[in-house]
């Protein structure tokens, strides 16, 4: 009887150490926060354009101004590549979005709504919208869905009629995408609209192209300067260098230079991967 007695015990005690362990297994669902922001942007006064606005009105929604000050340089950018109305694009990110916080754009960078469609061959996600698990367009970061966002408009017959307007008449801009079939809500022109007059992003369609040259000349590919010295009448041979510039790595070097690691290392005599700001790397013999 006490051997009974014994295993008996033994198992409840077996099984509540199960029970109590299968408790203890709980999944992670902490949201992977976005930090895909694009670099190196020009200023397009967004941030005093956005303190101006503060002063002016109060109680403004603060997550749709701290989407201008992040993507208001993008959406001109776009604008001056693509003729688009940097307002539209900005007031459509803005709506589409959420101001960036919807679920759709902070797993997947998607900040303006693009399904699939027929032909998509990139990354994907699905999500309950005019029907059940409707397929949208996932992208690594959200200067991509800018970019698709632009391609996707001047790439399609339906809004070709859109071009054909002023950069500056965004309420003939808004009207149009619903016409062509953008949105399939009534409100969508009157809900774009209000966006822009209520956070005066008509103005970011002011910026002139020449504005943009800051952008240009910080994105381009760091030019490989030669250095020549003449010696009587005989020139000795050209070195490149390069110049080390702030949040340089020797890595990042090496991808833009097309020189490795190693071979960087090698050539300028360095047992580490330490250099400094203003520092000149030579690129060959």
């Amino acid at each position: 009887m006490k051997l009974k007695s014994f295993l008996a015990i033994a198992f409840v005690s077996l099984f509540i150490v199960s029970c109590g362990s299968k408790k203890n297994v709980v999944k992670s669902s902490k949201r992977k926060k976005n930090t895909t922001v694009v670099k190196k942007l020009p200023s397009v006064k967004q941030k005093e354009h956005v303190k101006k606005l503060t002063k002016k009105k109060k109680n403004l929604n603060k997550h749709t101004l701290t989407y201008i000050k992040k993507y208001a340089p993008l959406a001109v950018i776009k604008m001056h590549e693509y003729k688009i109305p940097a307002s539209i694009t900005l007031a459509q990110g803005i709506l589409e979005s959420g101001n960036g916080r919807s679920r759709l754009a902070s797993k997947s960078n998607n900040h303006f709504g693009i399904k699939c469609h027929r032909g998509w061959k990139g990354k994907r996600v699905y999500h309950d919208d005019d029907k059940k698990d409707d397929c949208f367009r996932k992208y690594d970061y959200v200067e991509h869905s800018y970019n698709d966002h632009s391609k996707f408009l001047t790439g399609r017959k339906r809004y070709a009629f859109l071009f054909k307007l002023r950069i500056t008449d965004y309420k003939g801009w808004a009207r149009g995408l619903k016409k062509a079939g953008y949105a399939t809500d009534k409100k969508y022109p009157k809900k774009l609209i209000g966006i822009i007059q209520n956070y005066q992003l008509y103005e970011f369609d002011k910026v002139r192209k020449k504005d943009l040259k800051k952008y240009k000349r910080e994105n381009r590919k760091p030019k490989v300067v030669t250095a020549s010295t003449k010696v009587g009448t005989k020139t000795t041979t050209s070195i490149a260098t390069y110049t080390v510039k702030k949040g340089d790595t020797l890595y990042s070097i090496s991808k833009k230079t097309n020189v490795s690691v190693n071979e960087l290392k090698k050539l300028n005599n360095l047992k580490d991967n330490i250099i400094s700001i203003g520092q000149k790397l030579k690129l060959k013999k």
